[in-house]
């Protein structure tokens, strides 16, 4: 150990410089003051701009409600108008329902009266001939009728 404290022999280096010697400050350094000063500018500031914010944005909302107004309005107007054309819709197609339920009845019983029409014309095409000849036969009765009422004699034949 002692060779230790034989080396230390030097002095030791000078303190670190330090502040200047206190002064006490007058009134020509007021900092605080003007720090406050400039505070209260900037909150006075941001006060005035807070509220012209305020201000539009209640404009805008004043303008966003006015303008859901009249589109409610206006809304309101188109369903009532939907709803009616609805309404009439509907009851054209229960009118057009009835007609049709109606018409095809009618059919129906127009088919049905065509398929008897035909059945005759069928039966009237199918029996033509004989009936032709059959009219023939009795045109040529009638005549000989009338010719025996009249006196001539058809014995011979």
């Amino acid at each position: 150990m002692l060779a230790l404290h034989a080396q230390q022999k030097h002095a030791p280096p000078p303190p670190p410089e330090t502040f200047d010697a206190y002064v006490k400050k007058g009134k020509e350094n007021t900092g605080v003051i003007a720090m406050i000063d400039l505070l209260i500018k900037d909150l006075d500031k941001d006060m005035t701009e807070a509220e012209t914010e305020e201000e539009n944005a209640q404009a805008d909302y004043e303008k966003l409600m006015n303008d859901a107004a009249s589109r409610r309005a206006t809304d309101l107007k188109s369903l009532t108008l939907k709803r009616s054309t609805k309404a009439g819709l509907e009851g054209d197609i229960a009118e057009h329902t009835d007609s049709k339920a109606a018409t095809s009845k009618e059919l129906m019983g127009t088919v049905k009266f065509i398929q008897s029409l035909h059945a005759e014309c069928d039966w009237l095409l199918q029996y033509f001939d004989v009936r032709k000849e059959a009219r023939v036969t009795e045109t040529d009765q009638l005549k000989q009728a009338k010719a025996i009422l009249s006196g001539a004699d058809f014995s011979l034949l």
